[in-house]
């Protein structure tokens, strides 16, 4: 359960990402946090892991949105 914690204290005390270096380093640690909680969701089906889950996803989308930048 020590991801699950460690998830949570990213959630809240993780800054939003400002620079390009920051987008990335973000997403890329989100996307673990991510995986590592699909795998204990995968065992015990717990709802509050999944709105874990899409919170974080939530986060990570709008990092990685702004690291495209705007279509044509």
């Amino acid at each position: 359960m020590d991801v699950i914690s460690n998830a949570i204290k990213f959630e809240e005390s993780e800054p939003k990402p400002k620079s390009t270096s920051e987008r990335i380093r973000f997403s890329r640690k989100a996307k673990d946090y991510i995986l590592r909680i699909n795998e204990i969701y995968k065992k015990n089906q717990d709802e509050k892991l999944m709105d874990l889950m899409k919170r974080l996803t939530a986060r990570k989308r709008h990092a990685e949105k702004r690291l495209k930048g705007k279509p044509l």
